[in-house]
C-alpha cells in the first residue's frame, strides 16, 4: 500500500502547486475517566500516509527543494509504550511510512515554517483540535506580518476537503478490494442473524452473533453501533438499545456493517421474526423493495446522484397513495413534503473510509454530482411508521393496521464502467428468501 499512499500524496501536491498542506492526526476519545475508545485514526490523514498513530502531523510541501513529504511524530519512549503500545518513532516513520523527513511531535512550532515560507497558500481543514487550529493560525498571521518586506507566503488558507473529498470519492482497486472484503464479511453476519432470529431470543444476542462474526474474520469490529431493531423500535432510525425480546409477528430490522482495515459495509434488512410476513407487513416490504430495486437501476455513469432518491422517493409515494396512508396527486405531495412523517431521510449516502464518506452530492440546486466509476454509495429507502405518529396537514390519520411497521432495504453499490454492481448481493431481499 506505501506505493498507493505516494500516489495519492504526488495526486494531491500537483493540484496544490505552490502550496502548503497540513494534516492532524485524529485525538484520542475518552470513553470514560481515564479509559480511551480504541484508536481510530482520521480519515484523510490515513488516506495520505496509513500512519495510524495520535499526536502527529502531516505537512506536503511540493514547493520545497528537499522536502515534499514531512512527518512529526511522537519519539520512541520505552516508559509510554510499556502502557500503550509500540510506537513508530522518528527515524522508522520516514523507512516506513516514505516522509523525506521526519521530527519530533514538539518541534513543530521549530521546523514547521521553513515548509510555509514559500507557499502562496496554506490547505489546511479546522478541525475539532482546537489547540492546533490556533497554532496553524499562529504560523499563518505571522507569515502575513512579513509579507509586505518579503513580497512572497501564504495569503490565504483553503479547507484540504475541496481537493483532496473529491479524490476519495473515486475508489482504487485496492480500495475496492477492501470495500469487498468488508462487504463479504458483513454478508455472512446478515445471513447468520436472519438464520437465528426466532421469537423470544434478545436483540443483543443476534449483535453478539454479527459482531462476533465481524472480528472472527478480521475486521476491525462494526462500521457503526449496530441497530436490531424488532417491533415498534424498527421505526427509530439510530436505535441501538438493542436490548428488545423478540416477539411472535415482529419484524426485525438490522442495519449493520463492519470495518475492516478502515473500509466500510453498510447493509439493511427486514424480515419478520416468526418467519412470515402479516399481509400489511408483506405489502409494505414490497414496496421498499421495488423503490429499492428500482432506485438502484438508475447508477449508473452519467446520471445524476439525485436521480436515485427522487426515483425510490416516487415509487415510495404512489405506493403510499395506492394504500391509502397519503391522499392527494403524487407531484404535489412530493413537493409539499408530505411524505415525510413515514419516509423522513435521503436514499442513501457516499461509502468508503467513512460510513457517510466525504465528497459533494451537488453544486448548488440545480448542478448535482454526475456519477462516475469508482464511486460506492448506499441504496437505502424506507418506511417507518411509528405508532402514534401524526401526519402531515390536510392528510389522513394512518390506519391502525400499519401502526409499528418500519422497512428498510440497503445494499453497497459500486458505479462500473456500464452500470453498477451491487456489492452486497450475497444477502437476500425477495419476499421468498426472508420467509421461511
Amino acid at each position: 500500500m506505501q506505493a498507493e499512499y505516494r500516489q495519492r500524496r504526488e495526486a494531491l501536491m500537483s493540484k496544490i502547486g505552490n502550496g502548503t498542506a497540513i494534516f492532524r492526526s485524529a485525538p484520542m476519545a475518552v470513553m470514560h475517566n481515564d479509559v480511551e475508545y480504541v484508536y481510530r485514526q482520521d480519515s484523510d490523514f490515513f488516506y495520505l500516509t496509513g500512519f495510524n498513530e495520535p499526536e502527529a502531523v502531516a505537512v506536503l510541501a511540493p514547493h520545497h527543494e528537499e522536502h515534499q513529504f514531512i512527518l512529526f511524530v511522537q519519539p520512541k519512549d520505552i516508559t509510554k509504550e510499556v502502557w500503550t503500545g509500540y510506537l513508530t518513532g522518528v527515524e522508522a516513520a520516514k523507512e516506513m511510512y516514505g516522509a523525506d523527513e521526519a521530527y519530533p511531535i514538539n518541534e513543530l512550532d521549530e521546523q514547521l515554517p521553513q515548509y510555509l515560507l514559500n507557499a502562496d497558500k496554506i490547505y489546511y481543514r479546522f478541525g475539532r483540535d482546537k489547540s492546533f487550529n490556533e497554532t496553524v493560525l499562529t504560523h499563518y498571521q505571522r507569515l502575513l506580518r512579513v509579507y509586505p518586506k518579503r513580497g512572497i507566503g501564504p495569503t490565504a488558507i483553503q479547507d484540504t476537503c475541496t481537493i483532496l473529498h473529491g479524490m476519495r470519492l473515486v475508489k482504487s482497486e485496492s480500495e475496492l478490494e477492501l470495500m469487498r472484503k468488508a462487504a463479504d464479511i458483513a454478508v455472512e453476519a446478515h445471513n447468520t442473524a436472519r438464520e437465528m432470529t426466532k421469537p423470544g431470543i434478545y436483540e443483543y444476542e443476534v449483535q453478539a452473533e454479527m459482531e462476533g462474526i465481524f472480528r472472527k474474520h478480521g475486521a476491525l469490529g462494526p462500521a457503526y453501533p449496530s441497530i436490531v431493531a424488532s417491533g415498534g423500535n424498527s421505526c427509530i432510525l439510530h436505535y441501538i438499545e438493542n436490548n428488545r425480546q423478540m416477539d411472535d409477528g415482529d419484524l426485525l430490522l438490522i442495519d449493520a456493517g463492519c470495518s475492516y482495515n478502515y473500509y466500510n459495509s453498510d447493509i439493511t434488512r427486514t424480515f419478520p421474526v416468526s418467519g412470515k410476513f402479516t399481509a400489511e407487513q408483506k405489502t409494505l416490504y414490497e414496496l421498499v423493495l421495488s423503490a429499492q430495486k428500482q432506485a438502484i437501476a438508475q447508477v449508473k455513469p452519467g446520471n445524476p446522484y439525485n436521480l436515485i432518491h427522487d426515483t425510490a422517493l416516487r415509487v415510495l409515494v404512489e405506493g403510499m397513495v395506492e394504500l391509502g396512508i397519503l391522499q392527494g396527486e403524487v407531484d404535489k405531495l412530493i413537493e409539499e413534503e408530505k411524505y415525510k412523517p413515514y419516509y423522513m431521510h435521503r436514499t442513501g449516502h457516499w461509502l468508503g473510509l467513512d460510513v457517510h464518506d466525504v465528497g459533494v452530492y451537488q453544486y448548488g440546486d440545480d448542478n448535482p454530482l454526475i456519477l462516475q466509476p469508482g464511486q460506492i454509495l448506499t441504496v437505502e429507502p424506507g418506511i417507518y411508521i411509528l405508532p402514534g405518529a401524526e401526519p402531515a396537514e390536510e392528510q389522513p390519520k394512518v390506519d391502525e393496521k400499519w401502526m409499528g411497521i418500519g422497512i428498510r432495504i440497503e445494499d453497497d453499490v459500486l458505479v462500473t464502467p456500464t452500470g453498477c454492481e451491487v456489492l452486497t448481493a450475497g444477502v437476500p431481499k425477495e419476499v421468498e428468501d426472508m420467509e421461511r
